[in-house]
């Protein structure tokens, strides 16, 4: 009697064990796929910021993209992409305290960086025109909020503006 209730004790005791080996794998798979899954996800929302940043850069020059309707100037700290130059409402597009930056006013307003709209979270910006040709290059961050990649925007201005002025 004594010796099968010892058997059956070990039965017992293995099967819980073997149990435990279970779900500790299973926990550990669970972890890892979690952790891969952040990654990934991180790295995309990083790639999604760095294409729609330029992607909206370029968009809003091709939509004011009148003769000299398109300039760059110094602005703050930095400069700042001036679309509609010369009409009566002006918009700014800089980077400033870590976002991308869009500032529509009446030209001739002394409107400081601050005032502007937070558009997308980047590194910096550098924007130059030269020949008809709008550089663009935009420093993206990465998930842990280090500076990762560059990308890169040239623009062949449609309104025939062929030198900075």
């Amino acid at each position: 009697m004594r010796k099968t209730t010892i058997k059956h004790n070990i039965d017992s005791l293995a099967a819980l064990l073997l149990f435990a080996v279970f779900a500790a794998s299973v926990l550990a798979v669970l972890l890892t796929g979690a952790r891969a899954y952040r990654g990934i996800t991180l790295r995309d929302q990083s790639a999604y910021n760095a294409r729609t940043c330029v992607q909206y850069i370029a968009q809003r020059v091709r939509q004011s993209d009148s003769l000299y309707g398109v300039t760059v100037e110094d602005f703050g700290e930095g400069q700042a992409l001036v679309l509609g130059a010369g009409e009566e409402y002006i918009t700014r597009i800089y980077c400033y305290n870590g976002y991308l930056m869009e500032l529509y006013s009446q030209a001739g307003m002394d409107l400081g960086p601050e005032a502007g709209e937070k558009i997308i979270e980047v590194a910096a910006v550098s924007m130059s025109l030269d020949k008809g040709a709008l550089h663009v290059e935009v420093q993206n961050l990465d998930q842990d909020g280090e500076t990762r990649r560059d990308s890169h925007l040239t623009l062949s201005l449609r309104s025939g503006r062929r030198s900075e002025g």
